[in-house]
């Protein structure tokens, strides 16, 4: 039944304009790289200030990445009411179902959910201790993860061109390693520092599986595969991980400081929950987007993109903190930036030959994600 069920949607799916189809498609997926544009940029810079200005509480950080899971409930609602009045006196099932995700892709998202906070927790550590300068370009090897693990889960094919913006990639966080005493905050030991350094390459390593894992869960799903379903994974992930890091919080007794700490901090009471506040916010366009964008494209297409915003988080950060820029971090932005058009380049070549030499055998062939089509 689950199987004719799926059968029946993708038919519907069929007879749609493909072209009304592919311009939803191109208009989403933009929207959903805005979404993680602002949630990639913005999110780190909140972190860093909630830090630098006297706040030191790593696992309630870590809680507030995800902690704004309850904003997805408002466009959830809409899609459900939407599916009640176009579908809901018709045959459909799910146009009467307030979520539509089956057990196995809910038992999928709790683990994925559960790695995610775990994920939340060493991405805080590094941001604690490294500069967002540093800390951005250390995540720029989350690319070359995230090809390994696409390349084991989901079978990605890779050109020439992704294999070198890979590498380029992985070698300039690893640039990083190099030379890193001088960008030592003031006040912090060596030893403090080179576990937020080894930290944030943990959080870099273990995002780089949870992308191509929700990939994977997409493939999996014995059902058909909508945005809304794409809400509900994230709402179930951000969930999970909301409650790993509140067992976090409680054990390390987070919850009695909050008020001590928003009274001592230096910018203010009020603007203590200022930033905490919009930290739930902004982290909330990062999540979602990321998922939004692996549903369009591919894990892959995500970590790229992510990559992609590394200069902008640099400059917004050199301003905002006046962090310094050293000579290896102009080097490992150099190589960013080329492996990065390097990936670009490959994929504008592919989607010509795709456009020039259509599969009619297999319409329904996936290839690697592309802006370009």
């Amino acid at each position: 039944m689950e199987t004719m069920e799926v059968s029946q949607q993708q038919q519907v799916l069929k007879k749609e304009d493909p072209k009304i189809s592919k311009y939803l498609k191109k208009t989403l997926l933009l929207l959903n790289c805005a979404m993680l544009a602002i949630g990639n940029c913005g999110g780190p810079l909140l972190m860093r200030l909630y830090f630098v200005r006297g706040g030191n509480r790593i696992w309630f950080s870590s809680f507030l990445e995800t902690s704004g899971w309850p904003l997805i409930l408002f466009p959830l609602a809409a899609s459900y009411f939407y599916r009640r009045r176009n579908k809901g006196g018709g045959d459909s099932h799910d146009a009467t179902r307030l979520f539509v995700m089956k057990p196995l892709v809910f038992v999928a998202c709790t683990i994925i959910g559960i790695l995610t906070g775990l994920d939340d927790y060493f991405y805080a550590y590094g941001v604690s201790r490294l500069p967002v300068s540093t800390s951005s370009l250390i995540i720029a090897s989350q690319l070359g993860f995230t090809a390994f693990f696409a390349f084991l889960l989901v079978k990605q094919k890779f050109s020439s061109y992704s294999i070198n913006s890979v590498f380029l990639l992985t070698v300039a966080a690893l640039m990083l390693g190099l030379h890193t005493s001088g960008d030592r905050p003031a006040n912090e030991s060596n030893k403090q520092y080179f576990i937020g350094f080894f930290m944030t390459i943990a959080a870099s390593a273990l995002y780089g599986l949870v992308l191509p894992m929700v990939e994977l869960t997409y493939k999996k799903a014995k059902q058909a595969i909508t945005y809304t379903l794409v809400m509900e994974m994230q709402l179930v992930i951000c969930i999970f991980a909301t409650l790993f890091c509140t067992i976090g919080m409680l054990i390390n007794k987070d919850f009695q400081v909050i008020p001590r700490e928003a009274r001592e901090y230096e910018l203010g009471k009020i603007k203590y929950y200022v930033v905490v506040t919009f930290s739930t916010i902004i982290w909330q366009f990062f999540f979602l987007g990321s998922i939004g964008v692996i549903f369009y494209g591919s894990s892959l297409l995500a970590a790229v993109i992510i990559t992609t915003l590394l200069p902008v988080t640099e400059i917004l950060a050199v301003f905002f903190f006046q962090e310094s820029f050293k000579t290896e971090k102009g080097i490992s932005l150099a190589l960013s930036l080329w492996g990065f058009a390097s990936y670009f380049y490959g994929e504008f070549k592919a989607s010509n030959r795709r456009n020039q030499s259509p599969n009619p055998k297999n319409p329904h062939q996936h290839h690697p994600p592309s802006l370009y089509v």
